[in-house]
């Protein structure tokens, strides 16, 4: 004859339930935290810091070469020159940022070879072939037909991918008018990429940047203090807001 469980097993049973409730809630809350915290590429890119950006593309680009056949490798790589050479392009230091474009882009493509079906791969190596066009001018013509290739492929693949218009809004915003570039459309797809991701504190400083440059200046303002309000470490963002004027 079964017994009724005794209060003492009943109190350790709920006992049991209520830490292992806890528990799921800890862990759900320390996944929330560490998907909102920015990588540490994020921070450095923030900070400006040239120096970690150079440590830490050096490390994923041999970690790459290490191994080959690893899309995600390659990917990592590309994603760490990117922003080495976005850093380079706003402390004016074209030589770096071209280097670092130039390696980054064969990272990207061979993360598109080993994964064409990963729409991120080809955003990556839109913006790539994008950066190296405000570092060498005269690459203009044969990277930015690479570089809208690569995110129209991108935008094919996933069209709710915001960094992808993120990217093709700033190839528009670099390329000459002779060769495709046009302010409306790139103010069109940062507004595009704000809409897909209100979170994109980059999709509004490019916002920005493009209004300002239509002359703008009032909404440009409002688009960088969006930025720094998602992005409150972005030095970038508040060196633009603080060198916009009010009208």
């Amino acid at each position: 004859m079964l017994k009724a469980p005794s209060s003492r097993s009943q109190v350790s049973l709920a006992m049991i339930k209520n830490m292992s409730l806890t528990l799921a809630t800890l862990t759900l809350a320390m996944a929330g935290f560490l998907a909102a915290a920015p990588s540490a590429l994020e921070s450095a890119r923030d900070q400006q810091d040239r120096a970690a950006l150079e440590k830490m593309a050096a490390d994923a680009s041999e970690a790459a070469a290490k191994a080959p056949n690893d899309s995600s490798a390659q990917y990592r790589a590309a994603l760490a020159e990117s922003y080495l050479a976005e850093v380079a392009l706003e402390k004016g230091d074209k030589k770096l940022a071209q280097q670092a474009a130039d390696r980054g882009v064969q990272e990207a493509e061979r993360a598109v070879s080993l994964r064409p079906d990963v729409a991120e791969n080809y955003r990556i190596l839109g913006t790539l072939c994008g950066q190296v066009i405000p570092a060498n001018v005269l690459a203009a013509l044969s990277y930015g037909k690479r570089a809208k290739e690569a995110i129209e492929k991108a935008i094919e693949k996933d069209p709710k991918l915001s960094a992808a218009y993120v990217a093709r809004g700033v190839g528009n915003y670099y390329l000459p008018p002779a060769l495709g570039g046009d302010m409306d459309s790139a103010v069109a797809d940062f507004r595009k990429a704000a809409e897909l991701d209100p979170k994109s504190a980059e999709a509004y400083l490019w916002l920005g940047l493009a209004l300002r440059k239509q002359g703008k200046n009032a909404e440009a303002r409002q688009a960088f203090a969006k930025s720094l309000e998602i992005d409150p470490n972005r030095i970038w963002v508040k060196q633009q807001l603080d060198k916009t004027p009010a009208q």
